[in-house]
């Protein structure tokens, strides 16, 4: 865990939830400034796909960690912490309050508990097992870790493929299993020791917003943004172009299917990220949820929210009172 951040504002939720909102809410009853938690809000020129703060939110409201690489650069999650810690001590020196928003799991549980770098990513190594999934089936490599790293295997929905392929990953690079190595960042502090919001809603619901939300990038210039950014100089990094999105416009301009099955697809996919997005959350002790419905209003919940319990303040009352009061 690292101190600067155990005391911050969180407030996440999966894609398309409504976060901004009631994030602009939060922020000024808090007195806060912002600091994106969005693993792809990183990269300039990337601002449809990653439905990024409007410009005259960002103005009302000082952002931090947008736009600070370009497409074609690698960031990774060390990168991250690092700038995180940093914006975190200039805002503090200026007398704010600190919140983080945004939806990137990873990046909010290594803020939370710390963080296992491990080995660096092996593109060539993922590629070859990438290719043997789709010759062999995702099952068989799931199968594989179960020979190397069963702990991993048992933990690990047997369709989720990044993160199988990471494991045998940081196996053949380090001979250690990837779940003894991370033993150290499994233990979590309680809910209510920590300000972590969880926005979330019927699944029936946030698959609408989805839909909706994926029909406005598509009119709002999503393919042409796309189009754009394969045009630069220098092809997108890995990472970015296998985000949600960008991955399947992309597949659209190489025309291997039509704009109906590339709406299909980011439609299905999007689907896909936030039900990941939500079993991550649900993994972590230190989250407090809070249920959206299609009346909630955006200032009522930032309310709610900046009510809830001091955690320092129960930490103090435990202290003074014993453990048995």
């Amino acid at each position: 865990m690292f101190p600067e951040a155990a005391d911050c504002w969180y407030l996440t939720g999966p894609t398309a939830v409504g976060k901004t909102a009631v994030a602009m809410q939060l922020a000024q009853r808090l007195g806060a400034e912002i600091i994106s938690l969005d693993s792809m809000a990183i990269y300039r020129q990337m601002d449809i796909g990653t439905a990024k703060p409007a410009p005259e939110l960002r103005a009302q409201i000082p952002h931090h960690l947008l736009d600070i690489v370009d497409p074609d650069e690698d960031y990774s999650l060390s990168m991250y912490v690092d700038a995180a810690l940093a914006c975190i001590a200039e805002i503090r020196q200026r007398g704010r309050e600190v919140l983080f928003v945004g939806g990137t799991p990873l990046y909010l549980k290594s803020l939370l508990r710390g963080i296992f770098s491990g080995p660096p990513a092996d593109w060539e190594f993922r590629r070859q097992v990438e290719e043997e999934a789709r010759q062999v089936g995702i099952e068989a490599l799931h199968e594989r870790l179960q020979l190397v790293d069963p702990l991993s295997a048992a933990k690990l929905h047997p369709n989720d493929i990044r993160r199988i392929i990471r494991a045998l990953e940081v196996y053949r690079a380090t001979g250690q299993p990837i779940s003894h190595l991370q033993m150290q960042f499994d233990e979590g502090r309680r809910a209510e020791q920590c300000r972590v919001f969880v926005l979330n809603r019927d699944r029936a619901e946030l698959h609408r917003r989805i839909d909706d939300r994926v029909a406005q990038m598509l009119q709002g210039g999503l393919v042409d943004e796309v189009r754009r950014l394969r045009q630069r100089e220098r092809p997108m990094s890995h990472t970015a172009a296998q985000a949600v999105g960008y991955r399947e416009v992309g597949e659209y301009l190489d025309r291997k299917f039509d704009a109906v099955e590339m709406e299909r697809r980011l439609r299905v996919r999007t689907h896909q990220f936030a039900r990941r997005q939500l079993t991550w959350f649900r993994g972590l002790s230190e989250c407090r949820w809070v249920g959206l419905t299609p009346e909630s209003d955006a200032a009522e919940i930032a309310h709610q929210i900046a009510s809830s319990p001091d955690p320092n303040q129960a930490a103090n009352d435990r202290a003074h009172n014993g453990p048995n009061d």
